[in-house]
């Protein structure tokens, strides 16, 4: 409950004096979040994944991969279920029985029935080009060279490779531009484990700074088919690096021991629990967005704009990241700019900072269903105005102590009010008669007004806490899906 104030406070702290301007990923999840959130959740798995401090992550980032939140769409989000929901491939989606590599496969073995050609094992050791027409690209296979000649060239290649890669070489600004983009680069370690059911998630972000490792995936969870003996789980522990350093350059066995001994530290499976490992690696994972990518992107895009006949495509292609459908789209549509004479604008897929695999609910339905949930939480949730609530209390508390008293004195009789007599005892130089009638007024209002005011001080407060509980696990929620992204 501590930790929940803590996080309310920080939140409203920041809603109401937020950074300005808005540049980094730490300003733009603290204004977000708050700054309790961001250190708790965001900031040390964050780090891990990219290697640079948040405070030089551009925002643009943050703003690509998270929807932006605040308490009044999620509220709404959680007390209202429209007919046409939003659907994201993270809650649900169908999974290939032997992973996404199927998929893959598929493709070649399409393209090979309809007489292409798809060749793997091969790297691209030049791209001729005449002016600003790219004329043919001489790939390195099988210990020789070959030359392909085309009318038209996509790319998925990483930009920076394809700029530096042109014969002629491009201008100097833009080789120097295309150098200074970065990538970080990750590597698994896939442990064989001898427990037939270790946790139930597909995978779980580690943000303990006691570890290195960010990600596990749990194979066996994705698809049973992926472990072939039940009895055994096939777990992948995710190290972000960058190709060069330490950790890329440790030998397998030694990552392999660093695996098993964080998996026992953290508590998933013991080591001697561990039946064998292996270590794949992956250049170029993440395209870097530092302080400065921007700058240097716009060199390296304009100059690849004024190329006629070629397209870039994919993560890489266009340093942004890009889930895989988005970068799927981006394929597609630069085919459609070829076969169907369209102008795609490949640049802007994904750059709306919202999510391509989100289906849109109707305007008019949105409108409707907002307005109609506005309404609801305002009428539960209205604020009480302390003093008025006050005010109308000790009005309606003084009146009716007044109206009583000059009710009795009216009567008359022997013994004038005797119960009411008693308040006397607590009211001072309250009496049953024509002027106590008065001095009851004043008692009653002031009376009143004490016990309204306090009762929507403490509804208020109530509310507030209850409001703030309610954003805590709607965050926590919210936090889960974005490390699902990263």
């Amino acid at each position: 409950m501590l930790e929940g104030l803590r996080i309310a406070f920080s939140y409203l702290r920041w809603r109401i004096f937020p950074y300005r301007p808005e540049e980094t990923f730490e300003q733009w999840v603290t204004n977000r979040f708050g700054r309790r959130l961001f250190l708790t959740f965001f900031k040390a798995y964050t780090e891990k994944v990219w290697g640079i401090p948040c405070s030089e992550l551009k925002a643009e980032w943050a703003a690509q991969r998270i929807k932006d939140l605040s308490l009044k769409t999620a509220l709404l989000s959680m007390v209202f279920k429209p007919r046409k929901t939003i659907k994201t491939l993270i809650e649900e989606f169908d999974y290939p029985r032997l992973g996404p590599g199927m998929m893959w496969n598929a493709v070649k073995h399409a393209i090979e029935l309809r007489n292409g050609t798809v060749m793997v094992d091969s790297d691209v050791v030049r791209i001729e080009r005449s002016g600003n027409r790219l004329g043919r690209v001489i790939v390195a296979h099988g210990g020789s060279e070959q030359s392909i000649a085309a009318e038209h060239f996509l790319s998925s290649m990483p930009i920076t490779e394809f700029v530096l890669r042109l014969d002629p070489p491009p201008p100097p600004q833009v080789a120097a531009a295309a150098k200074r983009l970065t990538y970080r680069d990750f590597l698994t370690v896939c442990l064989i484990v001898n427990q037939a059911d270790l946790f139930p998630d597909n995978w779980i972000y580690i943000q303990d700074p006691e570890v290195q490792v960010g990600r596990i995936q749990n194979f066996k969870n994705w698809s049973p088919d992926m472990v072939p003996e039940p009895s055994q789980s096939s777990l992948g522990l995710e190290y972000f690096c960058t190709e060069g350093d330490r950790l890329w350059s440790m030998p397998d066995a030694e990552l392999i021991e660093l695996a098993k001994r964080e998996l026992e530290l953290i508590g998933l499976a013991r080591a001697g629990d561990i039946a064998d490992g292996c270590v794949f690696r992956v250049e170029k994972a993440y395209p870097v967005y530092d302080s400065d990518y921007q700058e240097y992107l716009e060199v390296v895009k304009d100059f690849v704009a004024g190329l006629e006949n070629f397209q870039t495509v994919g993560r890489n292609g266009l340093h942004r990241y890009n889930n895989q459908d988005h970068a799927m789209l981006t394929g597609m549509l630069a085919v459609r700019n070829v076969l169907e004479g369209e102008h795609n604008d490949l640049w802007s897929v994904n750059a709306d900072q919202e999510y391509l695999e989100e289906m849109e609910i109707p305007q008019a339905t949105a409108e409707a269903a907002a307005a109609a949930v506005e309404s609801a939480i305002g009428e539960a949730l209205l604020r009480l105005d302390r003093t008025a609530f006050g005010l109308s209390l000790g009005a309606v508390a003084g009146i009716a102590l007044f109206a009583a008293t000059l009710a009795l004195v009216l009567k008359g009789g022997p013994v004038v009010g005797p119960n009411l007599q008693l308040l006397g005892y607590f009211l001072p130089g309250y009496r049953v008669t024509l002027g106590g009638s008065l001095i009851g007024l004043v008692y009653g209002f002031l009376i009143g007004f004490l016990c309204g005011w306090s009762f929507a001080f403490l509804r208020n407060a109530s509310v507030f806490l209850y409001v703030a509980t309610v954003q805590r696990r709607v965050e926590r929620r919210m936090l889960r899906r974005l490390f699902e992204y990263v």
